[in-house]
């Protein structure tokens, strides 16, 4: 049985490992959780969570159940009221305990928790293929396919590679092509490969531009109760003058830009400005005509991601869609175009959060190699942009 901590707390993950001669995954965030659930086969899993606010943890735990069953949830709360409790029992939380347990009682709940853990995967054995929540697998044919055509097209495209490489460092100075952390296909995160399109100071340059964000359907008035609620759940600390830089597909951000936002809408996960003026000229070149996405053959090739699916999202807008109702996205294969570029892109980039969701799922449901096909021979119509999006 795996051990992991889930939240932040300085010194009860260390306590733990120390009670339980044993080593204490900890994880952070949801997205951390979900790939440690995901991503280690054939393991339970007995879950130490920190109580925050009871109906946001009540939500979390059953979205944890969706994604895996074999695990066993053990809450720390100073003070939980009866009616607490039972909300949370009901949730699927196995027990409730305080920071002051003994290590005796801790050994003797984790007995428990083992046996419960072993019945419950003898009952999963009797579940058929349908019922069983699994890992998508690339199927062969698609796999074969993405290898012929990325190595052919990185070979045929070589002149174009190296013409954008020398534009680019002639323009200005900074990486050629820059990496970022991606989430994939059953939520795996690789590095990203893209040409950059932007000016190497563009994080500076955000604030005075995010209220053009694309995607932000809040009023000015709830993004600043939005902040306020941000600002008081975060904890001070020393190391405040911290600020990641973090890269998306047409944005570059702060971190501390972006956890201001964290508490908006779910429809409000996906962040990108029109007619963006800190992208460069060869910028705009390279977007219009999508040049900027072909170091992804690299990444194709490699095995990250497909010719045709989903785009791969940055691991804090892919946080953000953890929930039953969006983790079917990362039940099939990820892609450098797909079924919402052909379909909406070169409709001025006037594409909604919900729409671009609900056309990933869909492709994760019914891609086909007919299918891939037909966005493939879309894509060659639609790569050429009225606008810059």
């Amino acid at each position: 049985m795996e051990y992991i901590f889930w939240g932040k707390h300085p010194s009860l993950p260390s306590r733990l490992e120390k009670a339980l001669n044993h080593t204490v995954i900890k994880c952070q965030s949801n997205m951390q959780l979900c790939q440690t659930l995901l991503h280690t086969q054939n393991t339970n899993f007995c879950i130490f969570m920190i109580m925050n606010d009871v109906k946001t943890d009540i939500i979390t735990i059953q979205q944890i159940h969706q994604i895996y069953s074999r695990i066993y949830i053990i809450l720390f709360g100073k003070i939980v009221s009866k009616e607490d409790k039972i909300a949370y029992i009901k949730a699927g939380v196995n027990c409730v305990v305080t920071e002051e347990i003994t290590k005796e009682d801790l050994s003797q709940m984790l007995t428990i928790a083992d046996s419960f853990l072993i019945k419950q995967s003898k009952n999963e054995e009797n579940l058929s293929d349908m019922e069983r929540i699994s890992n998508f697998h690339l199927p062969f044919w698609k796999r074969t396919f993405d290898i012929a055509a990325s190595l052919g097209a990185i070979l045929f495209l070589s002149p174009i590679f190296i013409l954008t490489a020398i534009a680019i460092r002639l323009e200005s100075k900074g990486a050629i092509v820059y990496k970022s952390k991606r989430v994939g296909s059953n939520y795996k995160i690789f590095d990203f490969y893209k040409f950059r399109s932007m000016y190497p100071d563009a994080d500076k340059r955000l604030a005075e531009y995010k209220a053009l964000n694309q995607y932000t359907t809040v009023s000015e008035e709830q993004y600043c109760s939005s902040e306020t609620a941000e600002l008081q759940l975060t904890p001070t600390s020393g190391n405040s003058s911290t600020n990641t830089i973090l890269f998306s597909d047409n944005y570059t951000t702060s971190e501390n830009e972006y956890l201001k936002n964290k508490m908006s809408e779910r429809s409000n996960a996906f962040f990108k400005l029109e007619n963006d003026p800190r992208i460069t000229r060869i910028g705009h070149i390279i977007r219009k005509y999508s040049i900027d996405e072909l170091p992804q053959l690299f990444n194709i090739l490699k095995g990250d991601m497909s010719v045709v699916g989903n785009r791969p999202l940055p691991v804090y807008e892919a946080e953000q869609l953890t929930s039953d109702d969006y983790i079917e996205r990362f039940m099939g294969p990820a892609g450098l175009t797909g079924l919402w570029q052909v379909e909406k892109r070169g409709n001025g980039g006037s594409l909604s959060a919900e729409e671009r969701k609900q056309l990933d799922i869909r492709y994760a449901k019914e891609f086909s190699f007919l299918l891939d096909i037909k966005i493939i021979l879309k894509t060659f119509t639609s790569f050429i942009q009225k606008e810059d999006v």
